[in-house]
């Protein structure tokens, strides 16, 4: 049993040993004979070059597809990355945008609150208005918290607005002159002839409403300034309506109709001034307008 497990022991290193003698004898017979080895080099190198060039091409085919698909992933998060960049960048300029418009409505009102400086004002901004295109009721931002009342007149883009109908604490709601229940007395600038101004939703696609009651002998005629009289019982006189774009004798003969185009943009408005004075409040001689 002992001689067993020599002679298995001792197997792995005389293995090697031959092994090893057996690259020596090789290395000195291939350096010595070199000429006499040459066809078995020529034939070894048949067979193994091209199977190492394969090998080769194996790995940089593996290599490069590798490289590719890294390559694309790499483009696509790049990509992912500018999109998301870009969109950042539309949004921030929206805001821009929005600013500017704020900005410009806001420079519209500081003009149109210097124009009718004798009124006190106050800004809101529009948040809601009825499902049309156009602002013929509409609700704003400023209520009874605000100094906000019923019946205080609403300017913006250099004239007429509408009337308060309604407030809260936070929020009032406006009707616009060209709404169908509005009803202002107005007059022309120069001779302060009296005339009735209406709003008539069918207009709005023209942009006019109606102008009637004028005396068939009135100096009324397209082209003239119309602003709000010293006769109304709820708007303060003075603030500009519109200018005439028509006017014609009514089969009576005692009177003339026809439209007019309101100087507010009632399809574009997003800030107003509220004049926080109401008619009543006003003294006798500011009602004496000319």
């Amino acid at each position: 049993m002992r001689r067993d497990r020599r002679s298995s022991s001792a197997t792995p290193k005389v293995l090697v040993l031959a092994l090893s003698v057996l690259c020596l004898v090789l290395i000195f017979v291939s350096y010595q004979f070199a000429d006499a080895v040459a066809p078995v080099k020529n034939v070894v190198g048949e067979i193994v070059f091209p199977m190492q060039k394969g090998i080769n091409l194996l790995g940089s085919g593996i290599s490069g597809t590798t490289d590719y698909f890294t390559s694309k992933q790499k483009l696509l998060d790049e990509n992912k990355k500018m999109k998301e960049e870009l969109d950042s960048l539309k949004y921030q300029n929206g805001i821009l945008q929005q600013d500017f418009s704020e900005l410009d409505n806001l420079r519209e009102l500081y003009s149109l609150d210097d124009a009718y400086s004798s009124y006190p004002t106050k800004a809101a901004r529009i948040i809601s208005r009825d499902s049309n295109n156009w602002y013929n009721q509409f609700t704003i931002d400023k209520g009874t918290g605000d100094g906000i009342a019923v019946n205080m007149n609403v300017i913006a883009n250099g004239g007429l607005v509408g009337i308060v109908t309604d407030a809260g604490k936070h929020w009032a709601k406006v009707r616009a002159i060209i709404d169908d229940k509005s009803n202002v007395s107005g007059m022309e600038v120069k001779n302060s002839d009296i005339c009735n101004v209406k709003g008539n939703l069918k207009l709005l696609d023209s942009g006019n409403i109606i102008l009637d009651m004028v005396d068939v002998d009135a100096a009324i005629k397209e082209g003239d300034t119309i602003v709000t009289s010293n006769i109304s019982d709820k708007f303060l006189p003075g603030i500009t309506i519109g200018t005439v774009t028509s006017l014609n004798n009514d089969d009576s003969n005692m009177t003339k109709s026809g439209e007019i185009k309101p100087v507010v943009s009632f399809d574009s408005l997003k800030v107003v001034l509220v004049i926080t004075t109401l008619k009543e409040e006003l003294p006798k001689e500011a009602l004496n307008y000319n």
